[in-house]
């Protein structure tokens, strides 16, 4: 399908998905393309270089991803990847401290001790903090905004950001892994459409950290 426009690519998709519910034999669909793997799978095997990853259905794997490998190829925008030190249920990242549930903090205690984790995060687990409903739980940092892309129901901000060199290599051989070039530690942040954030505001975004993941970087 790679060779087809994106339009024809959508519906094509959806051919296929009625062709074999049609016949009702198992069918193995080999793909690069995450997008396909997830509105085509009923289970998917994510592979690295022929070893498997993950093997879950598409829901499980964009909720709860294996790995970082995992977390990186499932979704579009890719998840968000920060350096992060866990202390309680505070997670300190390079704009800021957030809180996350008891519960997730509990899981991460032991490699918490080993000092720096990676965070993860989804540009839709973000929101302009001023469009945000009161009653939503969440946490609240600022940061310079340096790019915004504007798409009319939805908008995307760009955030740079520093990250050490541990994890710039980390995070360098991760976009190897996923055939791509990391230009620069950037958070990608999807914003309502109504929001009013400009390129170069010292905006106020929430972040719902209950979404969070937290990996071990060594593991």
């Amino acid at each position: 399908l790679s060779n087809l426009d994106a339009k024809l690519r959508g519906q094509m998709r959806s051919e296929i998905a009625r062709l074999q519910k049609r016949l009702g034999v198992t069918t193995v669909y080999v793909t690069h393309d995450q997008t396909e793997a997830m509105t085509l799978g009923d289970r998917v095997a994510v592979l690295k270089r022929g070893v498997l990853q993950q093997l879950a259905s598409p829901r499980e794997l964009y909720e709860n991803p294996g790995n970082l490998f995992v977390a990186g190829f499932i979704g579009s925008p890719p998840m968000n990847f920060l350096p992060a030190r866990v202390s309680g249920t505070s997670v300190e990242l390079p704009f800021g401290t957030v809180q996350i549930p008891q519960e997730k903090a509990d899981k991460v205690s032991a490699a918490a001790a080993k000092g720096l984790l990676m965070a993860g995060i989804r540009p839709e687990h973000f929101e302009d903090a001023a469009v945000v409903d009161d009653s939503r739980q969440g946490s609240t940092f600022r940061a310079k905004v340096d790019v915004v892309e504007w798409l009319g129901n939805e908008a995307y901000a760009y955030i740079p950001f520093e990250a050490p060199p541990e994890v710039r290599s980390q995070l360098e051989q991760l976009e190897r892994d996923l055939d791509g070039e990391s230009l620069r530690t950037q958070l990608v942040v999807s914003l309502d459409g109504t929001s009013r954030i400009a390129e170069g505001d010292d905006a106020e975004i929430w972040v719902d950290s209950s979404k969070m993941h937290l990996f071990d970087p060594a593991t």
